[in-house]
């Protein structure tokens, strides 16, 4: 009877040879994942706003900051623009998934509601009609926004939400808050949807701050106690430079232990022009 022998063990230098490809092949891999992560970031770069409207009595200041996961990044945005009424709209948003696909959807989104904001200044009209038209797409995906209208002449400000985190606020006179204003669905999600809208009047300077659920949210760090964060920095510096407050907004996000994307959009207002 004749016992089976086992094969021999390969030679160190068949190992090695292994290895090397082994380690050629995660080389590969980190390349292209490396590429797609920069291509990403180009294009997420690309499709936010290379600047933010100069206007009288009115100073914005943005942040967008990277997903700290450094593999995925995000489609949150912010948008600013004068319409063709003279008004001011100003936006923000968040969009479903963490890929290339989710950035473009973004760039949509952006091209869309100001397409529409081209047809009409009501902001309820605005986002039911780009909802309609992000639908009629099939893409598959939805974003969250809330969406702005200022009216420097009458001072009028109305907003409408779609899923998205309300805005903070802050008055001289000492007022704030969270605004909870009623919303309607995210983007992209139930067809022919009617978007509420809640409409305030600027009387007195004060400052706004949009922000994405990055900024607030995170594991195990509920979004109520970041809006809290928030609402504390915003109070105490509803008169500062807006980049210094958009910078201080941003890094609440450091709090949450978040690992989502991030961004702020600070409008600040210095009152009407008699208020002395």
């Amino acid at each position: 009877m004749h016992r089976h022998r086992p094969d021999p063990p390969e030679s160190a230098h068949q190992l090695l040879i292994t290895l090397g490809q082994l380690v050629d092949q995660a080389l590969e891999r980190i390349k292209f994942q490396r590429a797609r992560v920069e291509l990403a970031m180009a294009l997420q770069r690309h499709m936010l706003p290379p600047g933010l409207p100069e206007l009288p009595g009115l100073h914005f200041a943005a942040r967008y900051t990277p997903s700290r996961d450094g593999l995925d990044v995000g489609g949150d945005w912010y948008d600013a623009f004068v319409m063709k009424d003279g008004s001011l709209a100003f936006a923000i948003g968040d969009v479903q998934g963490h890929d290339v696909e989710a950035i473009a959807f973004m760039g949509q989104v952006r091209t869309s509601l100001r397409a529409v904001a081209e047809a009409t200044s009501d902001t309820r009209e605005v986002l039911s009609r780009a909802n309609d038209v992000l639908i009629s797409m099939g893409c598959g995906l939805f974003a969250t926004c809330c969406f702005l209208r200022f009216d420097p002449v009458s001072r009028d400000l109305t907003v409408s939400r779609a899923g998205h985190v309300p805005m903070v606020w802050a008055t001289a006179g000492g007022e704030s808050g969270v605004a909870l204003d009623r919303g309607g669905p995210p983007l992209g999600i139930v067809p022919g949807e009617r978007y509420p809208v809640t409409r305030r009047r600027l009387t007195e300077a004060g400052v706004l701050v949009l922000l994405t659920d990055g900024v607030v949210e995170g594991p195990g760090y509920p979004i109520e106690a970041g809006l809290d964060e928030v609402a504390k920095l915003v109070r105490a510096g509803f008169d500062a430079d807006p980049e210094v407050l958009a910078s201080a907004v941003v890094k609440v996000a450091d709090l949450t232990g978040h690992r989502d994307d991030a961004a702020v959009l600070v409008v600040r207002y210095d009152g009407p022009p008699d208020s002395g």
